[in-house]
């Protein structure tokens, strides 16, 4: 997917599930300084579309503000796992993970991690600011490897990105192996102050993908594009994910792709 197209995206957030909102968290977590590489200047973070504090996109940071309570609300207090997902191709999920991913690292007591678990699509590699020799995928196919070998500092402070890898053929396959459960249940287990993003591919194209992801999140937010679904196809969405891990419904009300 490239970011590009993703440059007016302006959604808005709403809930499936009645949520409190309430923005308690672990607290008295201590995070230490993590090494930060290379930040992203204001002008490359405009041009990625990344919110950040001081950003003149007022609009963006309160929605993306208001949807990082509700994925805290929907943890009671815990690190989770969320699914992110777009109903259609070109729907969104990507620029809604990264941004989720950036407004928690806001918080300078908080650190994020993205999944680039859209093999049909990847495109998350664009934060990492150095080389990715191995991805998602590398670690699947290899147990040699371990966590600490996929996971890359990205421009954006206290954020870390998996990026999906080299061979990304046999994704069913691959997403439904034992070391797939093994790689959620350690990554939650290993950062537990951490809050795990998860970049997924189009719910209504690939259904048996997203049931096995969502299997393996906490929860799911679902990015609905305007004029690109109708309310069939956003209800068919659900009932592939399951409606009670539904935590928020993101509408994206741009005219472009994304």
């Amino acid at each position: 997917m490239d970011n590009s197209e993703e440059s007016d995206l302006e959604p808005t957030v709403a809930s499936v599930t009645r949520v409190p909102l309430d923005t308690s968290a672990p607290k008295g977590a201590q995070i230490d300084r993590m090494s930060e590489i290379h930040r992203f200047s204001r002008t490359e973070l405009d041009h990625q579309k990344i919110l950040y504090q001081g950003t003149p996109h007022d609009k963006m940071l309160k929605v993306f503000r208001d949807l990082r309570t509700r994925v805290y609300a929907k943890a009671e207090g815990k690190n989770f796992l969320c699914m992110v997902t777009s109903v259609t191709t070109e729907g969104g999920s990507s620029h809604v993970a990264k941004n989720l991913a950036a407004a928690i690292a806001l918080d300078k007591t908080r650190t994020s991690l993205i999944v680039d678990a859209n093999f049909y699509a990847p495109s998350l590699d664009k934060l990492a600011v150095t080389g990715t020799d191995s991805g998602l995928t590398d670690y699947l196919d290899n147990g040699e490897l371990g966590l600490e070998n996929i996971i890359y500092a990205t421009g954006i402070p206290r954020v870390r990105v998996v990026p999906v890898g080299g061979n990304t053929e046999g994704a069913t396959e691959r997403l439904s192996s034992g070391r797939m459960h093994e790689f959620a249940d350690e990554l939650k287990a290993r950062y537990d102050d951490r809050y795990i993003i998860m970049d997924t591919p189009p719910a209504q194209e690939y259904g048996a993908e997203t049931r096995m992801l969502a299997s393996l999140c906490d929860f799911v937010i679902l990015v609905v594009p305007y004029g690109m679904a109708s309310m069939d196809e956003v209800n068919a969405c659900i009932d592939t994910i399951g409606d009670k891990r539904i935590a928020a419904v993101v509408f994206n009300y741009s005219q472009q792709p994304a």
